[in-house]
């Protein structure tokens, strides 16, 4: 069994009135995944924007993660950025605050070879010395790591250890999986599916908002219960698709259902992504009461 598995919500960063991190509001969030059975966090990731955040801003999420779990769950630290350098600092920070892994998206924005790639993985992994997790998401750096190029990092990376697979295409999954590596699906829909064909666990950002519910299908298929995890695969999709029919952009809905739900403010997304309107807060307001979920 591996360390890394199960339910790893990829957790947004909570913000106040005035744009910065609101930590108490971050710490809420922590404890209550931890305490409706998650296994891990994916911090700092799309999810989290960190992307639109300074590097320090992304230092202090890393450290308020850590700090609130206390070694109760895995926190994977996403160290990405558009420069090694800055990833590498972002990498060593991550394992001096005491995170169980980090992962990295590809260097993005100019196409890079095979080479550049792989080298810069190397270095990244080489500042933490903690087990390494690729991120492959396509549809935001444009570049897919596909098996071969895997295979290319695996061989010059001794830090790698799985990676998250934001990509529909599952047979590549299984071929990750296939090369020993703990392959995450970056799809919350997908995670039944992909773990009958070797995939570790979810990472993705709605089971952040409602936790329990990914972890009843986890729970259910490693008992063996496929009925049940079929039943709870279904409703935890449904759960998405109706939070989505608010209309709003993915952070700015994700924030405000959260803070609907847990009875605290998680502010805004940060621009150039725009809040929600009011009749789309008044549409997930209704859809939140409607999903009944435990307060």
């Amino acid at each position: 069994m591996s360390q890394f598995e199960g339910i790893v919500p990829a957790i947004p960063t909570p913000m106040n009135a005035e744009g910065q991190i609101a930590e108490e509001a971050l710490r809420k969030l922590v404890e209550f995944n931890i305490k409706a059975g998650v296994h891990g966090f994916w911090v700092s990731g799309g999810t989290g924007e960190s992307v639109l955040l300074e590097d320090e801003e992304n230092r202090r999420v890393a450290e308020i993660v850590v700090d609130q779990g206390q070694g109760r769950v895995n926190n994977i630290i996403h160290v990405g950025a558009a420069t090694t350098v800055r990833a590498a600092g972002l990498a060593e920070h991550a394992a001096r605050v005491g995170a169980e892994a980090i992962c990295c998206v590809p260097p993005f924005f100019y196409s890079r070879s095979d080479e550049e790639i792989v080298e810069h993985y190397r270095v990244v992994a080489a500042a933490a010395d903690l087990p390494l997790f690729a991120y492959n998401l396509p549809s935001a750096t444009r570049v897919e790591i596909d098996p071969p190029l895997m295979q290319k990092i695996q061989d010059a990376v001794p830090q790698l250890k799985g990676l998250k697979h934001s990509v529909a295409n599952l047979s590549n999954l299984r071929a990750f999986a296939r090369m020993g590596l703990d392959a995450f699906t970056g799809s919350c829909h997908w995670m039944l599916p992909a773990m009958t064909l070797g995939a570790v666990g979810a990472v993705d950002g709605p089971p952040s908002f409602a936790p329990e519910l990914w972890v009843v299908i986890w729970q259910a298929y490693q008992a063996g219960e496929l009925k049940k995890a079929e039943a709870a695969q279904d409703r935890a999709s449904e759960t998405v698709e109706a939070l989505m029919r608010c209309g709003g952009g993915f952070h700015a809905m994700i924030k405000a259902a959260l803070g609907m739900r847990l009875g605290i403010d998680c502010g805004d997304p940060r621009p150039p992504a725009l809040p929600l309107t009011k009749e789309q807060r008044q549409a997930l307001e209704r859809i939140v009461d409607e999903l009944d979920l435990p307060a």
